[in-house]
This record gives structure tokens, C-alpha cells and sequence, in this order.
């Protein structure tokens, strides 16, 4: 009798990027995450882009008989059903854009959905790519009680040569695209750890 062999299902990645604009490079890691996760059929992660604009600012008087906003729930359920997150985290004046700190207080609103689940973050821009803010999503995460995986860290500065982006925004270096590669493996490795298998 032959032995079955059954193929674990792909862990679900919710990708969340602070910035809010179309052509951001940040959004256009998220983007690239995406396309090397579909190109590596079999790898395991599936990816999905969770978009932070519909978000109310928040405000617990939107909170009512233990209910959301229907953005807010819709955001949430997302964040829940993921096995790990991906940020994609601009820098704005040494922290994390209003944007993103918007969502992340909201899906820690009792029962908090972030708890217990691996996080991975990528950031570019200029100067340092975005790190202070990095560092600053780590100090949150730790009250949300994320688990981030620690190396490779990926800080893009987007300005120095070669080109890194094109006109919309799209992650076009190949140095930066392996890197982001090495990241995806190391949330992938750090999501299945902390689920047991």
C-alpha cells in the first residue's frame, strides 16, 4: 500500500503597508512579496494585501455593543484569519505613519488579533530606508505581542544608485528582490515554528 504523502496547506500572509499612496515604494515591496510568493508555487505562503485606507481614525465611541465599524470588522477578520503579517513601513519623522499605527490600535482593540502571530517588516525610503521606524513598530509589537522574526532586517534606501523603483512604484532592483526572497523565507520559517510544525 502506497503511502500518501499530503502537502501542508499555504500559510496566509496579511500584508499591510503604511502608506496610503498608489505609487509607494513601500507598497511596491508589498507587491513584489507578492509576485516572488506566486513564483515560487509550493513555497508554502500565500500573500494578500490588506488594504489600511477604508480605517475610520480611531475612536471607541465607533465601538458599540461589542461591535465595529463594518471597515474595522472587515480589517480585523483579516488580520485574524492570517498566519503571519508583513508590514511594509514607512518612516515619518521617526516613526511609523499615522496610516498603519491607525490599524494596528484598531485590530488590538479587545480580543486583540495580532496576538501570538510572526510579523516580518520591509521599509523603504531615504536615508536610513525607514529603520527608526522599524524599531519603533518593534516596541509596539511587543505590547500587541507580535513575534518578529529578527534577521535579515530589509531597509531599502530607495534613492541611491542603482534604481530601485520605476515610475509606479515597482521594486525593479534584483539585489533588493533576493533580499525580500531571504525575508519571506524567514517569516515563513518563524510562522510555522510558532504554529508547532
Amino acid at each position: 500500500m502506497e503511502s500518501m504523502v499530503v502537502a501542508s496547506p499555504a500559510i496566509k500572509v496579511a500584508a499591510i503597508c503604511g502608506s496610503i499612496r498608489k505609487a509607494s515604494f513601500n507598497r511596491g515591496l508589498l507587491r513584489s512579496a507578492i509576485e516572488i510568493s506566486e513564483q515560487q508555487s509550493g513555497n508554502g505562503m500565500r500573500i494578500e494585501l490588506v488594504d489600511v485606507s477604508p480605517l475610520p481614525m480611531i475612536n471607541t465611541d465607533l465601538e458599540a455593543d461589542g461591535r465595529f465599524p463594518p471597515a474595522v470588522e472587515a480589517f480585523r477578520q483579516k488580520v485574524l484569519e492570517a498566519d503571519g503579517i508583513l508590514f511594509a513601513s514607512p518612516e515619518y519623522n521617526y516613526s511609523v505613519t499615522p496610516p498603519l499605527k491607525n490599524a494596528i490600535d484598531w485590530a488590538s482593540r479587545p480580543p486583540n488579533v495580532w496576538a501570538g502571530k510572526a510579523a516580518a517588516i520591509v521599509s523603504a525610503g531615504g536615508g536610513f530606508g525607514g529603520g527608526r521606524a522599524q524599531y519603533h513598530l518593534r516596541q509596539i509589537g511587543v505590547f500587541v505581542d507580535l513575534h518578529f522574526i529578527n534577521k535579515p532586517e530589509f531597509m531599502l534606501n530607495a534613492f541611491q544608485p542603482p534604481v530601485k523603483f520605476d515610475g509606479e512604484g515597482n521594486l525593479v532592483d534584483p539585489e533588493a528582490k533576493e533580499k525580500l526572497k531571504q525575508v519571506l523565507q524567514a517569516l515563513l520559517k518563524l510562522t510555522l515554528r510558532l504554529q508547532g510544525q
